[in-house]
């Protein structure tokens, strides 16, 4: 990492030798080998509803590009640690480390790295499958969209609630896995989907009761792992062609620069200056969202209610 300064701009230029500093040091995963020929990848961070920062995507990243090499392993399990799956990114992370992954820099740089890591994930030759309870919101919707199979508890919770206050996904997947119908109202109210929502629009393969989850997915990957490898790859690889073949790719690398866009919003800049880097103003800024809409980390409708005649808006936004 270097530092330099030029035309009155100070900034920090990051190596591969960065990148590499993200696998050391704390571990935010763990690793078992549950049945042969299946790996299981656990997000390891409970205490923040597994949030991710730069160092747990770096670590998962190489975590599943080591899966793929490995000829004793035909399917790979991401699940979350605790109650929950992964309820996005951890906006109190370090913003002084290196991306997990090199992008041109410029606006949407963020952006069009997260969609890069989930392209990844998708080219892979092993197949993933999410294994998806509690609170999968913002990126961690995306994480398990990246996988091949999602499989959900009925009481998990998917959705993208920083639509109601900052912008648009990183990936804009839910039309094409969710049609145009259910995007739009995800889109258009920031509202969760049950599992077994999400598994009758066709966001997840299917829904299982909650205490049925752990055993239902291993023996989905313990049947994925009777096929060989080298079929499995062409076989996954065969799906997300025709997807590509109807544009998928480039409508979601499209959707970066919009998401880039809609950050500079008057309303998403506003409500992100609210994150000032002291004690929980994250945390304060969300359930003061949320309120509105009776949810996520406001659960009561008459508080929900009650937020709403309070709120004022200007005469100058009428």
């Amino acid at each position: 990492m270097a530092s330099y300064a030029s035309v009155g701009i100070s900034k920090m230029i990051h190596s591969m030798k960065d990148r590499v500093k993200l696998l050391d040091g704390e571990q935010f995963i763990e690793v078992d080998r549950p049945a042969p020929f299946v790996s299981r990848i656990t997000l390891n961070r409970p205490e923040k509803r597994n949030c991710m920062n730069h160092e747990l995507r770096a670590q998962l990243f190489n975590q599943l590009q080591l899966n793929d090499q490995d000829p004793d392993i035909r399917v790979t399990i991401i699940r979350g640690a605790g109650k929950s799956f992964c309820a996005g990114y951890d906006l109190s992370m370090k913003r002084n480390v290196a991306l997990p992954m090199f992008e041109a820099e410029g606006d949407g740089q963020f952006q069009r790295h997260v969609l890069n890591g989930w392209f990844m994930m998708m080219d892979l030759a092993k197949p993933i499958i999410a294994q998806v309870q509690g609170y999968c919101l913002a990126g961690g919707s995306e994480l398990a969209a990246a996988c091949d199979i999602i499989v959900c508890g009925e009481n998990a919770k998917i959705g993208y609630p920083p639509v109601r206050t900052m912008g648009l996904p990183d990936t804009q997947i839910f039309p094409w896995v969710c049609g145009m119908r259910k995007a739009m109202e995800i889109m258009l109210t920031g509202d969760n989907m049950t599992g077994a929502e999400a598994a009758k629009c066709g966001w997840a393969t299917k829904v299982v009761a909650d205490d049925e989850l752990e055993a239902t997915v291993l023996e989905m990957a313990k049947r994925v792992a009777k096929i060989p490898s080298d079929l499995l790859a062409f076989n996954k690889r065969s799906v997300h062609r025709a997807m590509e073949a109807k544009g998928m790719r480039t409508h979601l690398r499209t959707g970066t620069d919009l998401q880039a866009l809609s950050f500079h919003t008057s309303t998403s800049r506003q409500f992100m200056k609210q994150f000032t880097g002291r004690g929980h103003s994250a945390r304060k800024a969300f359930s003061k969202r949320d309120a509105k809409f009776g949810d996520n980390r406001v659960v009561d409708k008459s508080k929900a209610d009650e937020a709403g005649k309070k709120i004022e808006i200007p005469r100058a936004n009428l």
